[in-house]
């Protein structure tokens, strides 16, 4: 055995009657008589074998000679059964620092980019692998698994490593692969589990200050070259306090690793100690404060949830607010609100239209060598330009445009 241990048996996982694409394993230490494997599975007649195989593998890797296993399956996949019974083993073994990690699976390899498209991420809370498994088709820009809200505090050892493993072996389609930790220190602790498994934007919460940010990135740095990874992290603090709000361009502006800056607003308007409101004048300075910052540090502005799933009318009035604003993206919480939150975050055909004449019309006094330009009776500025090149940036990001403009 690796470790003496004063616990001879533990347990962990989920268990019951609601529970879906989980398990929960039973391990009792023995003095002999090798490993005894109890399986108790609707679909033991079919995959019996392989499970008994993972479970013989994990035993060897950890050590573990004679045990009595129970194993109950709820249409648990291989790395939820890996993420479980490591943890079993960890319990019974609090020293043991071994990582059971399966092949990463090769659709996960992709990499991600400061200015990558960021109207929607979905949130899935991190201790449930049950909605994992089909979030990527749901096309969601980003695909968060959070490890803070969401999760129980006694949960929060399962769900670093059940993280983990699905950043392995979960296919998301090509969402960007996102990771909301806990607020720091407890976070630091939890880039161990995720930095070096590819990654893209690491979410800080509650986050306050600078020097928060910078601990994030210093973390990450360490752990990138420690593990020789070299694609980027990227971050993107969430400001939920008057004094976040304050200080949210010392945030934005923090590190160069900052993709993107949001606002979680339960948080923030209990701090400044009034209700939540689907008008949402109680956060209309904070909310533009974050866009300003944003804006003023070159990095993008995000939203935050709209927490009534069942209200679609008004999820759309909030997303055409939030893009008036200026904010680019904004969360879900469930899959229904992306395609709602993709559509009217998208540039309008009349937008794209008047910010295509624009830009001809720029072009074309550029290569005449004229320093005024306009459309018809009306000059057009340097602003005016650059919003109308924003403009066909975004219409490209979104497949909007024909292939001549996707050339330009």
């Amino acid at each position: 055995m690796i470790m003496k241990t004063q616990n001879q048996k533990s347990s962990a996982g989920h268990r019951g009657e609601n529970i879906r694409s989980d398990c929960y394993f039973e391990i009792e230490l023995t003095n002999s008589g090798g490993i005894k494997l109890e399986l108790k599975s609707k679909v033991a007649s079919l995959y019996g074998g392989s499970i008994k195989e993972q479970v013989d593998e994990m035993c060897r890797f950890f050590e573990i000679k004679n045990a009595k296993v129970f194993f109950e399956d709820y249409g648990a996949l291989p790395f939820v059964i890996a993420s479980r019974f490591e943890l079993a083993v960890k319990k019974l073994f609090p020293e043991n620092e071994k990582e059971f990690l399966l092949p990463f699976n090769k659709n996960n390899l992709y990499t991600s980019s400061k200015d990558k498209l960021r109207r929607s991420r979905l949130y899935l809370p991190g201790n449930e692998p049950k909605f994992f498994l089909n979030a990527g088709l749901h096309k969601p820009d980003g695909i968060i698994l959070d490890l803070e809200d969401s999760v129980a505090p006694s949960e929060k050892d399962a769900a670093r490593v059940l993280v983990r493993n699905a950043l392995r072996s979960v296919d998301f389609y090509s969402s960007e692969r996102m990771v909301r930790i806990n607020q720091l220190p407890l976070g630091l602790e939890d880039l161990e589990f995720v930095v070096p498994h590819n990654v893209h934007v690491i979410l800080i919460p509650k986050c306050e200050n600078a020097e928060q940010v910078i601990e994030v990135d210093d973390q990450i740095k360490r752990i990138r070259h420690e593990n020789n990874i070299k694609s980027e992290v990227f971050l993107m603090p969430i400001i939920e306090s008057a004094l976040g709000i304050v200080k949210a361009y010392e945030i934005a502006s923090a590190v160069k690793s900052n993709c993107a800056l949001t606002i979680g607003l339960e948080d923030y308007t209990a701090d400044i100690g009034t209700q939540r409101t689907l008008e949402g004048k109680e956060s209309f300075f904070a909310r533009s404060m974050i866009v300003n910052a944003a804006k003023a540090a070159g990095i993008q502005a995000i939203d935050t949830v709209f927490s009534d799933v069942g209200d679609i009318e008004g999820l759309k009035q909030s997303v055409i607010e939030a893009k008036s604003l200026g904010f680019e993206g904004k969360g879900c919480i469930h899959p229904r609100q992306i395609p709602v939150v993709h559509k009217y975050f998208e540039p309008a055909a009349e937008e794209i239209e008047k910010a295509k004449k624009i830009v001809l019309a720029f072009e074309e006094a550029e290569r005449k060598g004229i320093g005024v330009v306009s459309i018809g009776t009306k000059m057009i500025d340097a602003p005016v330009v650059k919003r109308a090149q924003r403009t066909i940036h975004l219409a490209v990001l979104n497949n909007l445009l024909d292939e001549d403009w996707k050339e330009k």
